[in-house]
Formats: structure tokens, C-alpha cells, sequence
């Protein structure tokens, strides 16, 4: 097995947020965390590569990659 290192990072949420959190005790909320990250990522570099091919604007490439997000969003929550 290999070991990957990981670097660690402080997140805020608001208080509701976190009594939600603290009621779901049993999810592994760094889990989702890291996984929403890398998601973001991906999509992200989707869309910077998407840019380098298209003669679409930086707007456009921005509004693009705000719906793949909030799409990525819901199929994460649901």
C-alpha cells in the first residue's frame, strides 16, 4: 500500500452548518470535503482546457464552468 502525504487545512462553516454536521456525527465531513475539492478541481481544469480549445470568451467559459458546478453540486447532495 502507498502512502500519500496530505496537507491539512482549516475550514470555517456557519454554526447551523456545524450542528448539522455534529448531528451526522457518523460522515466522515473531511471525506466529503476533500472529495468536493477535487471536484471543483476537475471541473476547473475542464474548463481550462475547454478554453484553450474554443474561441468562446472568459465569460462564457466562466458561466460554463458555474452550471458544471452547480450541477456537480446537486449529484453530490442528492
Amino acid at each position: 500500500m502507498c502512502s500519500e502525504i496530505m496537507a491539512n487545512i482549516t475550514l470555517s462553516v456557519p454554526e447551523e452548518v456545524h450542528k448539522e454536521m455534529k448531528h451526522f456525527s457518523e460522515i466522515k465531513w473531511s471525506q466529503v470535503a476533500r472529495k468536493a475539492i477535487i471536484e471543483k478541481i476537475e471541473t476547473l481544469r475542464l474548463a481550462e482546457n475547454l478554453a484553450k480549445k474554443s474561441k468562446l470568451t472568459k465569460e462564457d467559459i466562466e458561466e460554463f464552468s458555474k452550471k458544471i458546478t452547480a450541477s456537480a453540486t446537486k449529484r453530490f447532495l442528492a
